[in-house]
């Protein structure tokens, strides 16, 4: 929560809580959300929230975080990574497929995808896909049906690779990244021909996102009222914003040499 406001007026805020509107029998058109483990910033009057859950604080100037919460529901990632790696001598291929899960009116900003890679690789190379259409055909014979998948690419322009020393990974950026939508990429470093024969450390993958106009638990700001008797003007605005937190999701075992033939670059 951002404050500019002169004095020490008292705001009171008012969400889709659950709880609230079962307790005063109310009512709601919309979804209500059920919260657990609510924490509050220091200036919240907790009295009253456990009292008939009204927020009411007299905010500190500047940036604070009022309030966190957990939800005990499922959520699906919304955004799935899924990866195949492949060594062999001399080489190591990489095949990352993105997966949006949020509907397709919503997208998702400043993605950032970042994939861990062996400390002794060099020489990367970087391509990308986004599926745009596929097909699948059918055809019966005897009792065994046969599928056969077409499978269109398109190219997308606005995301970029890097390769990350620093951090043993290489960085798959994508400016906007529509929900509904899938993309496919892939990454071919070198390895020395002579490498030592230790287990390899296999960190996560990380995925960094925000999601403007949206949120994932469906909480949504009923109102925030400025309670001051002498006309206290002021203007409040609310925007939704999802970002991702720790997302981390696991790198798959490196498949062995010739079990798949990943598309050359």
């Amino acid at each position: 929560m951002k404050v500019y406001l002169s004095g020490m007026p008292e705001l009171r805020l008012g969400l889709n809580d659950k709880t609230m509107f079962e307790n005063s029998g109310k009512t709601t058109r919309g979804k209500s959300v059920e919260m657990e483990d609510v924490k509050f910033h220091q200036c919240v009057r907790l009295t009253r929230f456990e009292t008939d859950r009204t927020i009411s604080f007299i905010p500190p100037d500047g940036e604070f975080e009022l309030m966190s919460y957990r939800l005990g529901m499922q959520i699906k990632p919304l955004i799935l990574c899924e990866s195949i790696v492949e060594t062999h001598r001399g080489r190591v291929e990489y095949m990352i497929r993105a997966k949006t899960q949020f509907k397709q009116r919503s997208t998702a900003n400043n993605v950032e995808i970042i994939v861990p890679v062996p400390e002794d690789v060099d020489s990367p190379k970087f391509k990308v896909f986004a599926i745009f259409l596929f097909f699948c055909f059918l055809s019966f014979s005897s009792l065994h049906i046969h599928m056969y998948w077409d499978i269109f690419f398109i190219n997308i322009t606005s995301y970029s690779f890097s390769y990350a020393p620093e951090l043993n990974a290489f960085v798959w950026k994508i400016k906007q990244f529509q929900g509904s939508k899938e993309a496919i990429a892939r990454a071919h470093f070198g390895l020395p021909s002579i490498r030592e024969d230790i287990p390899e450390k296999r960190p996560p993958i990380s995925v960094k996102f925000d999601i403007p106009y949206f949120t994932t638990s469906g909480i949504q700001v009923r109102y925030l009222k400025i309670v001051e008797k002498s006309g206290y003007q002021a203007l409040p605005w609310v925007r939704y914003i999802t970002k991702n937190g720790e997302y981390q999701i696991r790198l798959s075992e490196p498949l062995k040499p010739g079990s798949i033939n990943l598309p050359k670059i």
